[in-house]
């Protein structure tokens, strides 16, 4: 490894370790409320948080565009050493994601109609999900807000602030529930309103982080330029392509816990705890993701393709030693995770069947996990929503359609895998023209 390439792994590992610190509070707090959840009388309440949390998947994932987004064009500003953009970024994507939290809350009847007039959950499952959604809906200002806050220290390049708030977060979420659940003797309803309470916490917290910035935010708080129609309707079209990106992520595990559903209660409770496996990796290989953000938004924007080169192929080699790691994790330690997340027997032993599919998350999905750090930091929005409506559509649900009827679940899982290889095939496809090709 030469010096330059020494210097980009250390630039790579300076932003991927904190946010991976960061990531894995994430799925750690899922794991906890499946945990306190699991060890409750009944399965449903499983069922409640998988099919509760779909619904605030579609809902908070597709303001998500607003973390990514001010993210690349964050770091493309830094890039440029254009301060002044970067805070005019951070401005818009406040505003947005405030004018988003409030029609939100104004429709949540409607919202909800429309989520379990979709859904075919059990009565009771549907009952105690309902109860999740009206409690966690209140958190969406603070969750919306903290996407913003995130999106845009990663972008400049700083990975710390977004750790801490994402510890402070998920930490809280984690002692809510378990206050919540095991003092106050709540149930699914005590997990909604712990995230709630989490959230709101983390706001506080951003808010004072922001506070250290007071004399940039007041000397760039320019109402004008922040809302100079040009500069919106770049923001807007660029998002607007994540925004179907990311709904169309949404929509593919939204229709994987659907039809887990309609499997039964006892396979949609073995799906849920399976895929905490999948969120797991996930949320560890976008540490490196968001280090693809970060540099890689900085070299398009200095317009250094050489660089760009180098860090892509350091990211994917980052990602394919955290597959072989995380393989070899989880073929020896499934079943201590197992044992954590539920002491229901009919699940355990329904469980057994699908544990290949756990082995073979990491090696298959972990490319497109990092094509999609480059591509957000590039804001090559345009073709990373081609690619994930050719996955999503032409891939994915045919394929499901075609294999359950032969396998069942282990069609609905290999569907889902083939979705992700489809995601990393075509984005590869994209990348010269939508990225290197652009620069000389």
């Amino acid at each position: 490894m030469n010096q330059r390439e020494d210097i980009l792994n250390k630039r790579i590992l300076n932003i991927a370790v904190p946010n991976i610190i960061s990531n894995i509070t994430i799925p750690l707090l899922g794991i906890v409320d499946l945990a306190l959840v699991g060890h409750l009388e009944s399965k449903v309440y499983i069922g409640a948080i998988a099919i509760g949390s779909m619904i605030f998947n579609f809902i908070y994932w597709g303001f998500s565009f607003l973390r990514m987004g001010t993210s690349g064009f964050a770091a493309q500003a830094y890039g440029q050493k254009d301060i002044r953009e970067s805070f005019y970024q951070l401005y818009r994507a406040l505003f947005v994601g405030f004018i988003g939290s409030i029609l939100l809350l104004v429709l949540q009847k409607p919202i909800d109609l429309f989520s379990f007039f979709i859904i075919n959950g059990s009565d009771e499952v549907e009952f105690f999900a309902q109860q999740y959604f009206y409690i966690r809906i209140w958190a969406a200002p603070a969750t919306i807000a903290l996407y913003s806050i995130s999106g845009w220290y990663i972008g400049m390049q700083n990975a710390k602030i977004p750790m801490i708030l994402a510890i402070i977060v998920n930490l809280l979420n984690i002692g809510f529930n378990v206050l919540f659940i095991k003092v106050f003797g709540m149930k699914s309803d005590g997990v909604a309103l712990g995230t709630l309470c989490a959230q709101y916490s983390g706001l506080i917290a951003g808010i004072i982080f922001l506070s250290k910035q007071k004399k940039r935010l007041k000397k760039y708080f320019i109402p004008s330029a922040i809302l100079q129609i040009k500069a919106l309707k770049r923001f807007a079209n660029v998002n607007k392509d994540i925004f179907i990106r990311t709904m169309s992520l949404v929509f593919a595990l939204s229709f994987f816990t659907a039809k887990s559903a309609k499997f039964g209660d006892t396979l949609l409770a073995v799906n849920t705890i399976l895929l905490q496996f999948f969120t797991i990796y996930a949320y560890i290989v976008d540490g490196f993701a968001y280090a693809g953000e970060a540099l890689g938004g900085k070299y398009f924007g200095a317009k250094d393709k050489s660089n760009l080169l180098r860090v892509t192929k350091l990211l994917f080699f980052w990602g394919l030693f955290m597959a072989i790691i995380f393989t070899v994790v989880y073929y020896f330690g499934d079943h201590l995770l197992l044992g954590i997340l539920t002491n229901n027997v009919e699940v355990i032993q329904s469980i057994q069947p699908y544990l290949i599919w756990v082995y073979l998350i990491p090696i298959l999905t972990f490319g497109a996990f990092i094509w999609d750090g480059i591509f957000i930091g590039v804001t090559a929005s345009s073709s990373m929503r081609n690619a994930m409506l050719i996955s999503t559509f032409l891939i994915f649900v045919p394929a499901y359609f075609i294999l359950h009827y032969f396998f069942d679940n282990h069609g609905l899982w290999a569907a889902f895998m083939i979705f992700m290889i489809a995601r990393l095939v075509t984005l590869s496809i994209y990348a010269p023209k939508s990225i290197f090709n652009k620069l000389k």
